[in-house]
């Protein structure tokens, strides 16, 4: 027997909470400097179900570290332009993600 979805109540094979949660988000990029010049990344307006997933990918394809706060996402470095690029990519709509 497959395993079933907490949320929608679905096989896993079936299941569009992922989809449904991708579409209805407000997603903010935004970028800070630190200290010494650094510049730190940040995504958020994330549903929290998919924060790590997507953060992983991120870290994944920008080579970069990065780390889970509360709901954001912080990626080390200048990376605002190829953030929105992979998320469009992972299913995101491009006018829910602001800069």
């Amino acid at each position: 027997m497959e395993s079933m979805c907490n949320i929608c109540g679905l096989p896993k094979n079936i299941c569009v909470c992922g989809q449904i949660a991708k579409e209805s988000q407000k997603i903010i990029v935004t970028m800070e400097k630190r200290r010494f010049n650094k510049y730190l990344t940040i995504v958020s307006g994330l549903d929290p179900t998919i924060v790590k997933d997507i953060a992983k990918t991120l870290k994944n394809k920008l080579a970069c570290g990065g780390t889970i706060n509360g709901d954001r996402i912080e990626l080390q470095g200048n990376h605002k332009k190829e953030v929105k690029e992979i998320l469009v990519k992972e299913g995101f709509k491009e006018n829910s993600i602001h800069d």
